[in-house]
């Protein structure tokens, strides 16, 4: 993350995005060239948690080292714990955990503590522990299951805010990342608003395709759209922008 990047996104980029599905943003990053966004082993701990948006404040493990992996290490500067107090109200924490699910990352006394920093969402390619009590704190997670041991049964922690790679994703600092029910998916920071500007029209779009489909319309020349398709859809917005602008 550049020192340009800021730590959380406006209010207005949120309410943007919380609008424009997961399903979505692959398809527009795919049209830019990134195929690899999906951040794979994130599933909804909870399914009908609302859509998520944030910035990624990564956390990064590596395997257990058993110098290195024990309950003391809970104390030590460089720990879960520490880097949980660093975590900015309105960031998702994204955890590299090497999809390891034999040890869960946090538990529920860690996950309150982010709830009670406003942190928006944990999501990681690894596992939680104590998951009753996680999901009593309300933090919406997404990651790969559950399991009781604790993560120095198989992990050490290494450090926040590098780069890491969750789910098999490359993610950095300041990055953003949208989850739903289908899972998390990275926007590159550069990126953000081109997706600000594509994701709504991209849902409009849909929505109409959509309505046609619901109306018997063939898919061939409506979804992709050929030439006639397009022109009847920029006739509808046209419409549709008159009909608004008429509404006190």
């Amino acid at each position: 993350m550049t020192d340009a990047t800021p730590l959380t996104l406006t209010p207005e980029a949120v309410a943007i995005l919380s609008r424009v599905t997961t399903a979505t943003l692959t398809t527009l990053l795919l049209k830019k060239g990134l195929r690899n966004v999906w951040l794979r082993g994130t599933r909804p701990l909870r399914t009908g948690q609302p859509r998520v948006v944030g910035r990624a404040f990564t956390l990064r493990f590596v395997p257990a080292r058993e110098d290195l992996a024990t309950p003391e290490s809970w104390a030590s500067p460089i720990s879960t714990r520490a880097a949980i107090e660093a975590m900015p109200a309105g960031c998702i924490a994204v955890v590299d955990a090497m999809g390891v699910q034999e040890a869960g990352i946090f538990g529920d006394i860690l996950c309150a503590r982010m709830a009670h920093r406003g942190v928006a969402a944990l999501v990681t390619d690894g596992v939680v522990r104590d998951v009753a009590g996680v999901l009593g704190t309300g933090l919406p997670v997404w990651c790969g299951g559950v399991a009781a041991p604790p993560s120095v049964a198989g992990l050490t922690f290494t450090g926040w805010q590098q780069p890491i790679a969750c789910g098999g994703v490359a993610v950095f600092p300041g990055d953003v990342i949208v989850v739903d029910d289908d899972g998390a998916v990275l926007i590159p920071a550069n990126l953000l608003d081109e997706m600000l500007a594509l994701g709504p029209e991209q849902e409009r779009l849909e929505a109409w395709i959509m309505d046609e489909v619901n109306r018997g319309a063939p898919l061939p020349g409506l979804y992709p759209m050929n030439a006639e398709t397009q022109a009847r859809y920029q006739l509808h917005k046209l419409t549709a922008g008159t009909a608004d602008a008429g509404k006190p």
